[in-house]
């Protein structure tokens, strides 16, 4: 029994021990435990204060998805040589994949689908309007017998619309 005792008021002993130091250590040192960093107290110091017109309130994508495709404008002259050959580059870069080089709908990732690309070239697909386009290449199209991933995250608006220039620039097969 004296020899449990011993025991008990040894480890006892240690636990204060421990206990002491680490408060001591707490107290008096620079870098003490957690509540010493400045991760537990981050109110110590003056929060910033964001500068006005830094968030965007008006405009961007949420813009597009509420606007009517028709009413949607391109900020670009489709007839312009530069806009047709930035969206080509684009084309070739985003769209080439599905629709193909020669615009058939013959691209690589494309037969995979269900159903296949459109022809860009086809007199439906040249029929639509610029807005609808726009709005189909960037919120994508989920319909019986047509299919097109929405890229509004993938590709910047302004090059979207350069897109849109650049096919509508390949005219009717």
């Amino acid at each position: 029994m004296k020899k449990n005792l011993v025991i008990l008021f040894g480890a006892l002993a240690v636990f204060f021990g421990a206990y002491s130091g680490l408060t001591i250590y707490d107290t008096y040192f620079k870098y003490g435990r957690m509540w010493q960093t400045p991760a537990v107290r981050p109110h110590e110091t003056p929060l910033l204060v964001m500068e006005p017109g830094v968030v965007p309130v008006s405009g961007g994508e949420a813009h597009y998805r509420a606007a009517a495709s028709l009413a949607l404008q391109s900020p670009f002259d489709s007839r312009s040589p530069e806009t047709i050959a930035q969206g080509q580059t684009l084309y070739f870069t985003y769209c080439q994949q599905c629709h193909g080089a020669r615009h058939d709908g013959q691209g690589t990732v494309g037969q995979s689908f269900a159903p296949l690309p459109p022809d860009l070239r086809s007199a439906r697909v040249q029929a639509i309007s610029d807005g609808v386009m726009f709005k189909e290449i960037s919120f994508g199209v989920d319909r019986p017998g047509a299919r097109q991933p929405a890229l509004a995250t993938t590709i910047f608006p302004d090059d979207r619309w350069k897109i849109v220039h650049y096919v509508k620039s390949l005219g009717v097969r």
